[in-house]
């Protein structure tokens, strides 16, 4: 095990807080004299089935740990799901049933797989205890938090103060997830900077169990492919960990050059040092973008998978269709009696869009065109004439060849 200040350069890097710190340089220190191993705690809630790369910050810190040779707990939130987290929400999250969350749980693990050592990890699903206590049981968890400690949260202050409401089972949530650090006896425990409210319950709930309080790392919330927003499946600003090769280094690409420095810094293990080449001035940021798309890629799916990518950006970028177009089967029937069909049907039925009004809007924003001298058809009304083997495009990244059937 390295020495505690090796160890610390190591975590501090790309982390928003530590809370208390000197609490969190007593247990390394204790750990490394003992050489035992410090428990350290991740909480999912599988309200989704997709892990974006804003779910990997915090996963690559607990990777971190794995290979400092720490233990990385990964807590399946099955029982807070069916609560919602709060945290750094602006209203109540939808209810899901207990068969959503149990589908969504099953992929995230595969998922979390890429990032996580599973082999060296412990997994617990929190419906494991929340699902034996009593109503008696809850009482007394209650008994642990006042009324004007919840509404204190910003979160919910916000949602006050605005006259939205926030509902009682809401207020259950830090409180079921600081027990599950009790249940399993955690040191640390990371999350983003909203949550830094619900990662400090578990502090006062731990001496319950004469267990020593944990501690807190916050880690800072990624921003999505606008730049702006934090990154999330809803805003459709999101790079996903399943993503394939190509689309993964396509949308890395797209990112602007605002928010580069915090994708180096949580997404890759680039040294600091090279970073810093990498964004200096006089440096051209499309070369940056490709350091940084062919390191995430090479992550996920290795160093060729990467470069191919990455040639087969700056091919697609110098206006060339891929090699290898995919094909997209459309139904004979769609077509009308001269072979036509509607631009925006048929986008949908290519799967170039989900939905024929996204369809007219890409339609009238120019961003559809057809055959091999990529004729723009920007009218949403207009009848597209299909032939098998016509290539359809949309935007940069989404191209079909159509197989009629």
């Amino acid at each position: 095990m390295l020495d505690v200040s090796s160890q610390l350069e190591i975590l501090r890097r790309g982390v928003d807080r530590i809370v208390p710190e000197a609490d969190f340089i007593k247990k390394l220190e204790r750990s490394v004299r003992e050489n035992k191993p410090l428990r350290v705690k991740y909480g999912i809630d599988p309200t989704g089935i997709d892990v974006h790369l804003g779910h990997t910050v915090p996963l690559r810190k607990l990777r971190q740990f794995q290979d400092l040779g720490h233990t990385a707990v990964i807590i399946i939130g099955n029982y807070t799901a069916l609560v919602g987290d709060p945290s750094g929400r602006d209203e109540t999250r939808s209810a899901l049933t207990r068969e959503q969350v149990a589908d969504n749980a099953r992929d995230y693990l595969k998922q979390v797989g890429r990032i996580i050592d599973l082999d060296r990890a412990e997994v617990h699903h929190n419906g494991d205890w929340f699902g034996k206590w009593s109503f008696l049981d809850v009482l007394d968890l209650l008994r642990h938090m006042t009324l004007g400690q919840i509404s204190a949260r910003e979160d919910f202050a916000k949602r006050i103060a605005a006259e939205k409401p926030v509902y009682l089972h809401e207020c259950l949530y830090p409180l079921m997830q600081g027990w599950d650090s009790v249940e399993i006896e955690a040191d640390v425990e990371l999350g983003g900077t909203e949550q830094l409210f619900s990662l400090l319950v578990a502090r006062q709930l731990q001496p319950l169990r004469k267990q020593e309080p944990q501690v807190a790392i916050t880690m800072p919330i990624l921003v999505g492919t606008d730049g702006v927003r934090r990154m999330g499946k809803s805003l459709g600003n999101y790079i996903g960990v399943a993503d394939e090769p190509d689309n993964m280094f396509g949308k890395v690409m797209s990112v602007p050059d605002e928010p580069m420095e915090q994708y180096f810094t949580l997404l890759t293990d680039l040294p600091t040092d090279r970073i810093k080449e990498l964004l200096a001035p006089g440096v051209n940021p499309r070369d940056s973008k490709e350091a940084l798309g062919r390191a995430i890629v090479a992550q996920y799916h290795g160093e060729e998978a990467a470069e191919r990518a990455a040639a087969e950006f700056r091919r697609r970028a110098s206006g060339a269709d891929p090699e290898d177009i995919p094909i997209a089967k459309l139904s004979a029937d769609k077509l009308d009696a001269e072979g036509r069909i509607p631009a925006p049907l048929l986008l949908k039925e290519l799967g170039l869009e989900s939905s024929t009004s996204n369809a007219r809007r890409v339609i009238e924003q120019g961003g559809f065109n057809i055959g091999p001298n990529r004729e723009p058809i920007t009218d949403p009304k207009a009848l597209v004439q299909v032939a098998d083997g016509l290539v359809a495009r949309v935007g940069k990244r989404k191209i079909a060849r159509i197989r009629l059937v």
